[in-house]
């Protein structure tokens, strides 16, 4: 992995948003991310469940984060995400979630990735979804 995007992911956490949510990059590897989200009350959206809005994000962020780790800073480092997608399976009841994200094709600057959400204790599929990231 080039030293400038090992850089990135070490910090990756320390993003006021991703700090916000309180995330765990539990592992990454060239066009894989493991991130933890932990349960938190203020991220609820009814009784104990986890809001959509959260679980969409960490989607969103963990399939960022493996897009970036399998890229060359050579091409660019400009990124934003183009689409995404969430499909929501089942409610995360009042316990950590995990998202484990795969960018399973890289274009000229669009990256494809595929994300799963599930509970991190039972890994009880919570969600799934794509997202496409540009970087140029």
């Amino acid at each position: 992995m080039h030293p400038m995007i090992a850089s990135l992911i070490s910090v990756y956490p320390d993003v006021p948003f991703q700090k916000l949510l309180d995330i765990q990059v539990v592992d990454v590897s060239i066009n894989k991310a493991i991130v933890r989200l932990p349960y938190r009350g203020e991220l609820a959206g009814g009784g104990n469940a986890f809001h959509g809005g959260a679980i969409s994000s960490l989607l969103d962020l963990t399939g960022a984060l493996a897009a970036w780790s399998g890229h060359d800073p050579e091409r660019g480092m400009k990124a934003s995400t183009v689409t995404i997608t969430t499909n929501y399976i089942a409610a995360a009841l009042g316990t950590d979630v995990i998202a484990t994200a795969h960018a399973v094709k890289r274009g000229k600057e669009l990256i494809f990735c595929e994300v799963q959400v599930t509970e991190a204790l039972t890994n009880k599929l919570v969600a799934n979804g794509t997202m496409i990231y540009r970087i140029s």
